[in-house]
Parts: C-alpha cells; sequence; structure tokens
C-alpha cells in the first residue's frame, strides 16, 4: 500500500463533490499537458490514427489526438463521482437511451445476455448506468492492477451498484458461462490487444489485428444475445446508447464472427472518434512476418 495510492483516492473522493464543469475543466487542462509530455503515448495514439485513417488529412489526425488526450483525462478523473458521489447525483449525470426492447430486457429479463461495450472513454459510466437499474446477476471482466489498493478501489467501484461480480481475466470462463447460464448479463470488452495466445487476426480499419474471439464464443456457449452499448462523454455527463440486438450472430465461424465484430466496431467509432480509446496500443501484436509498428 503505497502513499501515492493513498493520496490519490483520497483526491478522487474529493473531487467526486465539486461541480461537474469544473472537474471537466480540470480534466481538459490535464489532458493538453498530457498530450506535451507524454511523447510515448502521444506516438501510440498518432500512430493507430494513421493506420486507421489514412484518407483524413494530418491537421485533422492531430486534432482528434488532442481530444483524445482531453477524454482520457475527463473520463479517468470522472471514476470520482461516479463511485464516490451520492446516488442521486450519479443517476442524474448518466442517461440511456436506444432500443426501449433491449433496455427493459436489461432490467427485467431473465435470458443470457452479453453487453458488447468497446473501449470509449464511457465504459465505466455504461456500465454504472445499466447496473444501476438493475437487479439481474452481472459479470465483469477486469486486469488486476500491480497496486493491491488501487485494485482493489477500481474493483469495488465498478461493484457499487447493482449485483455485480468482478472476474479476473484468469479466472478463466468456467464463472462467465455459469453466470450466462443463470440468466446474467456479461459486460465484455474484448476489443482490444491481448497478445498472440488464443487471438485471430482480423482487420480492423484494414489492418490485421489480434483480437480474442471472445464475443462469439461466450454468445455460443452461454445461448446469449449480443447487445452493443455505446458509451459517449457529454457536457452534461454521460449518454449511453442501447442498440438492438444483433441478428444471426454468433454463427459457426468464429473468425467470420470476430471480424464482423470489428466491422460493426468501426461504424461505432466513426460516429465519434476521439472518443475511442486509441491511447491503447491496438497493433503490437503482428502476424509472423510483419513490421512492428510501434
Amino acid at each position: 500500500m503505497s502513499l501515492s495510492s493513498q493520496l490519490g483516492i483520497g483526491f478522487m473522493r474529493t473531487l467526486a463533490h465539486v461541480p461537474l464543469p469544473l472537474a471537466r475543466g480540470f480534466g481538459a487542462f490535464l489532458g493538453r499537458v498530457l498530450h506535451t509530455v507524454a511523447a510515448r503515448r502521444r506516438r501510440v495514439v498518432d500512430t493507430n490514427l494513421a493506420l486507421c485513417f489514412p484518407d483524413k488529412s494530418p491537421e485533422e489526425r492531430r486534432r482528434i489526438a488532442r481530444e483524445t488526450f482531453v477524454y482520457v483525462a475527463q473520463s479517468w478523473l470522472d471514476r470520482s463521482w461516479l463511485w464516490h458521489a451520492p446516488e442521486a447525483t450519479v443517476a442524474a449525470r448518466l442517461t440511456v437511451k436506444g432500443s426501449a426492447r433491449e433496455i427493459d430486457e436489461i432490467a427485467n429479463g431473465s435470458e443470457p445476455m452479453i453487453l458488447f461495450a468497446p473501449h470509449f472513454y464511457g465504459l465505466d459510466a455504461a456500465a454504472t448506468a445499466l447496473t444501476m437499474h438493475t437487479a439481474r446477476p452481472s459479470t465483469t471482466i477486469y486486469t488486476t492492477q500491480r497496486d493491491p489498493m488501487v485494485d482493489e478501489w477500481i474493483r469495488e467501484g465498478r461493484k457499487r451498484f447493482g449485483n455485480v461480480v468482478a472476474l479476473n481475466r484468469v479466472d478463466g470462463i468456467k464463472p462467465i458461462l455459469a453466470g450466462l447460464r443463470k440468466g446474467g448479463l456479461l459486460y465484455l470488452l474484448p476489443d482490444m490487444d491481448f497478445g498472440r495466445d488464443q487471438t485471430v487476426f482480423v482487420p480492423f480499419y484494414g489492418v490485421p489485428a489480434s483480437t480474442v474471439p471472445s464475443l462469439s464464443r461466450f454468445a455460443r456457449l452461454g445461448r446469449a444475445k449480443v447487445v452493443p452499448v455505446v458509451s459517449k462523454l457529454t457536457r452534461d455527463g454521460y449518454e449511453i446508447e442501447v442498440l438492438p440486438a444483433w441478428q444471426d450472430f454468433p454463427s459457426e465461424d468464429v473468425v467470420a464472427d470476430t471480424a464482423l465484430m470489428n466491422e460493426r466496431l468501426q461504424g461505432y467509432i466513426d460516429r465519434m472518434p476521439s472518443q475511442y480509446y486509441w491511447v491503447h496500443r491496438r497493433f503490437k501484436t503482428r502476424p509472423d512476418g510483419a513490421a512492428p509498428v510501434y
């Protein structure tokens, strides 16, 4: 347990009670600073944008890069009020819209459902908004943090509302499938590069990307429908859009399903490219013989 972690969590607890415009203003300032000083991470963002948006002008890509660093900082600081502000404050800042049928099923249904939640910066806000309004058991998967105190803080924050089980990636698929088969929800974020193990290479903006085929496999093994959830950071908080369930998914072809997932994800990103998680090295794992890009 480090002093810096204690101070950091204490700061977030205090920030939870600061008016949102002030907190967002501080986040915007911090994001601009990070864009300037975090040279290595800025190169990752610039590389991702150049690979995924070659038809955009350099000026447009630089604008997206600057904005994405602001969203990184603002969304991280927003975890202060998501996890520590009064429940009424949290509820007032989160708006859920979209498919009425799927929203009702999330709240009141009993059939297995996977919420496909891509890595937009509002991903924790979306999880909070949906679990606030359902008593259904819900599972989320997270990566353990190096600092035990920070790890516990994140895990407890994500379990704050509802009936949430937070599993580590090393826990395997059995508890995930057990939760689905009991009629639970699975909040799944499979759109990152987790290395070469148990992944497939499918296009992401035309670039071969190492992708975990978990969405297709969990949907098939858990006999679950897939409902996309897209989160957007707004001036007043977050807007969470619940889209209609995917039809004819999964198929018998896991690779084709995973390619389709990336293709549909691109459509969600194109609506608000600055809010996607470009700070991640999405193409760090390369096909055999391919040169590194970072």
